[in-house]
């Protein structure tokens, strides 16, 4: 990766000329919106056409489709995503050219150093589905956001908002230790295990850079610590960090606890008095944490408990996490991001518990490092579910060095069924489906498509 010595925030200002590689991104069409606002004149690339492409458009961003030198033009600066390497023909016309490139991270960051609140949401998983949480409640609190999040949002009707008003929301990454570029004035720890395998060398080498993300609060600001996770706690030790959890002893926790028709209905205490009363529209353990984590956040930025009621009772998922996608055979269709082992966990428990007569997942597992080195997890994981459909692995950003397939996770899942291609996983889920069966199309790629294929074949 080339290194820039100059920084970014000398070239994020009026009249400067940036153009973004990948531009059409999950976060870099915020970011595109958030520079062109403060008066920089944005450009930029990706592959192919897409909606977001088209929308960035019509806000007058130009955008070239295809990766080439000439579309730097006469550039100050390149701004890339994460995906895009030193090969890349902009990316390398830049290091020609002496055009400085810098990474999307370091731009957030400096963006970020810009605003009062800086909300920063962190974790191996439930990153999304918290950070939206947090964007309800604060636009319930009128606070008008600017928010990045990595997934679709209804009530954004995209991954982002560029608001007006004092904080910033972020979804915020720790692979390539990508949030280690931004100034957090609120850190929220939701977990700490074993991902991203890739890059990390372990879970003690992800520790560290967990530790270093929460040590970028300032004095005045908050580490918001989830209690009831071990790696989580083993990071903020030594830290006056806040605590979220359903384990006794947290500074904001769940008490009251009951479930309307499957969802959690409980109150939330903080220091051992009331703050809010929740009644969610999400199912599951795992999302009574996540409202703890969004409530806390929402606590220590002094936003009242009311607002923290209202945006959790409006908040109904984001895209991709437990999402209803439709009825094929008389089954129920839900789509679900999870890739890792214990977001697997979570949303199998809950699904298990739901009622349906058999609970049919089309697992699709992200990248072949993750898949061989979580193994033996994925398959014990898998095992909960009734009949379990293996997509072939997405491969990502990754060659397969190691040889690995579904078909090896077939041979450890009793009656499960390996599918090469998504059109056979489809068909395999065709084949299975039945009325009262609950079917999830679950990983982090494209399995999502497996189940729209059906639902298009089954309209009339």
């Amino acid at each position: 990766m080339m290194q820039t010595q100059t920084p970014i925030s000398a070239f994020l200002v009026p009249g400067k000329r940036a153009h973004l590689v990948g531009i059409g991104g999950v976060s870099m069409c915020p970011l595109a919106e958030v520079l062109r606002d403060k008066g920089l004149i944005i450009h930029g690339s990706d592959m192919a056409e897409s909606d977001t492409v088209k929308h960035l458009r019509a806000q007058g961003i130009p955008v070239a489709v295809g990766h080439n030198a000439d579309n730097l033009g006469d550039c100050d600066l390149v701004i890339r995503t994460a995906a895009v390497h030193d090969g890349n023909p902009e990316i390398a016309g830049a290091i020609a050219r002496g055009i400085p490139v810098y990474e999307r991270a370091q731009a957030w960051g400096a963006i970020m150093r810009h605003y009062p609140n800086a909300l920063c949401v962190a974790g191996t998983h439930g990153k999304t589905t918290t950070t939206s949480m947090c964007t309800h409640i604060f636009m319930a609190a009128e606070a008008d956001p600017t928010v990045m999040i990595g997934g679709t949002l209804p009530l954004l009707r995209s991954g982002y908002r560029v608001g007006q008003g004092d904080t910033i929301i972020l979804e915020s990454c720790e692979y390539c230790n990508s949030f280690l570029s931004f100034y957090p004035t609120v850190a929220v720890v939701l977990n700490v295990e074993a991902d991203h395998l890739d890059f990390f060398k372990d879970l003690d080498d992800i520790k560290r850079s967990f530790r270093k993300f929460v040590e970028l609060v300032p004095s005045g600001g908050s580490v918001v610590i989830n209690a009831d996770n071990a790696g989580a706690r083993d990071i903020a030790q030594g830290l006056d960090a806040f605590t979220f959890g359903l384990e006794p002893g947290a500074a904001c926790t769940a008490v009251n606890l009951r479930e309307d028709r499957g969802r959690p209905v409980f109150d939330i205490q903080v220091h051992g008095k009331s703050y809010a009363h929740a009644e969610l529209k999400v199912y599951g353990r795992h999302n009574i944490s996540n409202a703890l984590a969004a409530a806390s956040a929402a606590y220590v930025l002094g936003i009242s408990g009311e607002a923290v009621e209202q945006g959790l009772a409006s908040f109904t998922g984001a895209g991709r996490r437990f999402e209803y996608k439709g009825t094929f055979q008389g089954a129920e269709i839900y789509d679900d991001y999870a890739h890792h082992p214990d977001e697997l966990h979570a949303l199998l428990v809950t699904a298990k518990g739901l009622g349906y007569r058999r609970l049919i997942v089309a697992f699709q597992p992200h990248t072949y490092s993750r898949t061989s080195k979580l193994f033996h997890q994925f398959v014990e994981e898998l095992k909960l579910a009734d009949v379990v459909v293996l997509a072939e692995i997405y491969a990502a950003r990754e060659q397969n060095a190691s040889g690995i397939s579904s078909a090896d996770l077939v041979k450890q899942i009793p009656g499960s069924v390996y599918c090469s291609t998504l059109d056979k996983t489809a068909e395999a889920i065709r084949r299975l489906a039945g009325p009262g069966d609950l079917i999830l199309t679950v990983g982090a790629g494209d399995i999502y498509r497996a189940g729209e294929k059906l639902l298009l074949a089954g309209k009339p």
